[in-house]
């Protein structure tokens, strides 16, 4: 993975959109990156969906999306980010990870910034159902943060699954991502697989001697690396706890249509044991699973391309 070129960042008018917007720059500075901030305001769409007398809508619409724009200019001026360099844009649609999911098919950035929508405790942002719907169907590389700063050199983990063959290709793209974000900040990745309860010695040697491969295919220190006896979802969640990183990559959730695959998987048992944040990388090839459509009165307001 090269060094993201464009960040998309998704922010709901929120009291933590300064932090994420602040967060968002600093890592654009350190990757040489530009910005767009992106509302998409769902719950007026909702609402005109299932309004009786639709006449006006276009005219609500196009006032839900200037007032956005609006919102977002006020936001980049306040954190003192250049025009030139960043961009703002709204829409006005529902559900909100499709209108997000459309945004991104549109504007093709290599990655999306959102904070967590539902707070689950004063210490702790949660994932509402649309941060779950984003996270399986956002077809580019998605950065979700839980609200809580990164220190000066930020600790940075990638989990890996050497055993899938059907993705043989992702724990490259998750060790390469990790450690591109971890350079921009320098600092190191901290690679970590777990081998299953009952693999044979030849699998468990197989599988060390693939990951130790990649790492050095990745530039990744292989001090860094740590092999762990036991089911992930049992021994990951420890470690990320003992370790306290600030940003774990990983695969993202399975692309199987239906909530109920998301219980139970990996993915979602790690979101649930640790605050840190998560970018989630997808496979190579992905369908995009949202129907392509422009945006109404999507308006990009100034420093715009």
């Amino acid at each position: 993975m090269k060094n993201p070129a464009f960040l998309l960042v998704v922010l709901d008018r929120s009291s933590s959109d300064h932090a994420l917007v602040t967060k968002a720059a600093r890592l654009a500075r350190r990757l040489g990156a530009r910005l767009e901030l992106f509302l998409c305001d769902a719950e007026h769409a909702y609402e005109l969906k299932h309004d009786y007398e639709p006449r006006h809508n276009d005219a609500v619409r196009r006032s839900c999306v200037t007032q956005a724009v609006e919102y977002l200019n006020g936001l980049r001026t306040a954190a003192h980010l250049p025009e030139i360099l960043t961009s703002v844009s709204a829409a006005c649609e529902s559900p909100l990870y499709e209108g997000i999911v459309r945004k991104v098919m549109e504007s093709r950035p290599n990655m999306v910034i959102k904070n967590a929508s539902g707070v689950d405790s004063p210490a702790r942002w949660a994932f509402d159902p649309n941060d779950w719907q984003l996270m399986r169907k956002c077809p580019v590389t998605l950065l979700m943060t839980r609200g809580r700063a990164w220190r000066a050199h930020p600790r940075f983990a990638a989990a890996v699954d050497m055993s899938a063959q059907e993705t043989a290709g992702l724990a490259h793209s998750i060790i390469e991502t990790s450690a591109v974000l971890s350079a921009a900040h320098g600092s190191e990745t901290d690679v970590l697989y777990s081998e299953e309860d009952g693999a044979p010695g030849a699998t468990k040697a197989a599988h060390a001697r693939a990951l130790r491969e990649l790492v050095e295919e990745c530039h990744v220190d292989i001090n860094g690396v740590r092999m762990l006896d036991g089911a992930p979802e049992r021994t990951l969640p420890a470690a990320l706890l003992e370790a306290h990183y600030d940003v774990l990559t990983m695969g993202a959730l399975t692309h199987r249509p239906g909530v109920t695959t998301l219980v139970g998987t990996l993915t979602s048992k790690l979101v649930d044991a640790a605050d840190c944040d998560f970018v989630l990388v997808k496979p190579a090839g992905l369908r995009l699973p949202v129907e392509m459509k422009s945006h109404a009165y999507e308006s990009s307001g100034r420093g715009s391309e």
